[in-house]
């Protein structure tokens, strides 16, 4: 039978359905779902007053293997305005991803017009946002569906999410806008957070933007960062991204993220680059 969820309970574990399957190895995950699933642990932590996810940061150890899982997280450094949390994605080998992240609480404030994300100035770095108040990129409905690169694999994280670009395609290279919209749940039988859904499409940024030949290089990164001022709207997230490469085998990959209504935050990646078949 189908698979109809990114990941499915048994007991205290998780167990991950050929839809969190990435493109680089047959037998491991895409990162956005497990980031997904730490951010989930994250959210199930109770705290004395409401709290929002400013930042997390994924250190992604080893390949993720498409399996059972364990989740654990827990505050830190406990607090009445801030919560420093941890958190680990395990299996039987050990550590998988490790991540670190800030709560910080919310309240109702009054800001002057023109300074919040939905009418003020937009990211850094995007020219329309910071030129125009209250930017959003041109909608889901205005974008196009665009092939994938070949993976080898009928099913995967590539076919578990909708993609609408409004500029780019994974088959060209360099920096592209793109809406990804999840297909399916990431927990079986529950409906996808805010926050859920932009981790699991955030780790996409140098997926949409590959600036080098997918069949002949590896462009894998080691972690991921999200800061997010506000909780997206919607199902759709949008990523404005940009990867750059360097001669020394490193690189990183930059990306605006956005609902429909303005931007949200930004995503930040390392990545390992490499020539495919050289041990890199």
């Amino acid at each position: 039978m189908p698979a109809d969820a990114f990941y499915i309970p048994d007991g205290d574990s998780y167990v991950a359905t050929e839809l969190t399957r990435g493109p680089w190895d047959p037998g491991s995950q895409h990162a956005g779902p497990p980031a997904a699933l730490i951010g989930r642990e994250i959210e199930l932590l109770p705290s004395d007053a409401p709290m929002q996810l400013g930042r997390v940061t994924f250190e992604i150890l080893r390949p993720v293997p498409i399996g059972r899982l364990r989740v654990e997280a827990s505050v830190v450094r406990p607090g009445r305005s801030v919560e420093m949390v941890e958190a680990t994605l395990s299996a039987d080998e050990g550590p998988l991803v490790r991540a670190a992240a800030w709560r910080l609480r919310t309240a109702d404030m009054e800001l002057a017009d023109g300074l919040g994300s939905l009418d003020g100035p937009g990211l850094a770095g995007t020219t329309e946002s910071t030129l125009r108040p209250g930017f959003a990129p041109p909608g889901p409905d205005e974008g196009a569906q665009r092939d994938f690169f070949a993976t080898g694999s009928s099913v995967g994280y590539h076919t578990a999410m909708d993609y609408r670009f409004i500029a780019g395609a994974f088959l060209d290279r360099g920096p592209a806008t793109a809406w990804l919209r999840m297909r399916h749940p990431l927990v079986a039988g529950e409906q996808p957070s805010p926050l859920q859904r932009v981790l699991t499409a955030a780790d996409t940024g140098n997926g949409v933007s590959a600036t080098l030949d997918w069949d002949r290089y590896l462009f894998i990164n080691v972690d991921l960062t999200v800061h997010l001022h506000r909780m997206p709207a919607g199902e759709w997230i949008c990523l404005d991204a940009i990867t750059i490469p360097e001669p020394s085998g490193i690189g990183v990959t930059d990306t605006a993220l956005y609902d429909e209504a303005g931007p949200i935050g930004r995503a930040a990646q390392t990545l390992l680059v490499g020539e495919r078949g050289t041990g890199s």
